[in-house]
């Protein structure tokens, strides 16, 4: 791939993983982890951030073109997928605090 997007998967996931782990955290410690889903659909965007940075990572550090780049459409894959998942423990954690 000509834009080589890996290194900017690679950050923001990573980055995306730290806040996500606090989410988690947050849930657990204020014992809403009890009520709702919000901890497990967090651990699972936990996972899907996790495969991202290393598919990424992957493509980075390989030498082959070919493997460049399929690494890095399934880390751009996953990554957009962990995207989907944050927004909606966004709207979840929105309608069980706020609301």
């Amino acid at each position: 791939m000509s834009e080589n997007k890996s290194q900017h998967i690679l950050n923001s996931a990573s980055n995306l993983l730290g806040f996500c782990l606090i989410v988690m955290t947050s849930f657990k410690i204020s014992k809403y982890s009890e009520q709702t889903f919000i901890d497990e659909f967090t651990g699972a965007t936990c996972l899907l951030l996790v495969l991202s940075t290393l598919f990424s990572f992957f493509s980075i550090r390989s030498k082959n073109e070919r493997l460049i780049n399929k690494f890095e459409k399934i880390a751009d894959n996953i990554f957009i997928l962990s995207l989907i998942f944050i927004f909606l423990i966004t709207l979840m954690v929105f309608f069980t605090v706020v609301l």
